[in-house]
């Protein structure tokens, strides 16, 4: 028998802690609304499109902080199962392989072990969603004009984290009973990037198959 969410996705076990909308602010109103939509069982398709007389970065906005959120927690619960003896590339099967690069630490493509590719990719986009320049939380300051270029960047990311998990891991999810859950995800997840052609489609042919299977 599947367990529930909570059981499942232990708050205990999320790789980094959970980013919060501040009561009484648009975007928490906005967040409330998207969950509120996501537990009435709605058609997801449905549910992703942006509610009427909303503001489509707002919109992005609280996805990409509530995506953030949920898949740090699905890889959070998978962690200990990836090592680097386990996992010593970040990969998805033979074919894909991802090689961090930050500008910053990574000038160039660096080949990496999945835990540690996580733990930067996690660092990398935290910085972003608690930036203000970035991410602005107070009333009144735009977001940048580069904002959707920034969330597509992280979105297809966090993609990568669905096929390491989905491709190295699935048994560890199944064998918790949580394959509906991280499946429910990762349509939602995919829903919302094609509702507002997020990412570059050819990005997602590691998880083309499954992708078929349970979102169309």
């Amino acid at each position: 028998m599947a367990l529930c969410l909570g059981q499942v996705f232990s708050k205990d076990k999320t790789f980094r802690p959970r980013k919060r909308f501040e009561p009484g602010t648009q975007r928490f109103e906005l967040y409330k609304k998207a969950q509120a939509s996501l537990k009435s069982g709605l058609d997801l398709r449905k549910v992703v499109q942006l509610p009427e007389g909303e503001n489509i970065s707002d919109w992005i906005a609280v996805h990409v902080v509530d995506f953030f959120n949920r898949i740090n927690l699905i890889y959070g619960t998978v962690s200990e199962y990836c090592s680097e003896r386990t996992c010593p590339i970040m990969s998805g099967g033979l074919r894909y392989e991802y090689r961090w690069q930050d500008g910053h630490d990574y000038k160039k493509p660096t080949k990496l072990p999945a835990l540690k590719y996580m733990n930067l990719l996690m660092d990398w986009i935290e910085s972003l969603i608690n930036n203000e320049d970035i991410f602005p939380t107070r009333v009144g300051v735009p977001f940048p004009k580069n904002f959707q270029q920034v969330c597509k960047k992280i979105l297809s990311r966090l993609f990568r984290v669905f096929v390491h998990v989905y491709i190295h891991h699935f048994d560890s999810i199944c064998s918790m009973g949580a394959e509906a859950h991280i499946n429910t995800c990762y349509k939602h997840y995919y829903y919302f990037i094609s509702e507002f052609n997020l990412i570059d489609h050819s990005e997602l042919e590691p998880l083309k198959e499954m992708t078929e299977k349970i979102c169309n």
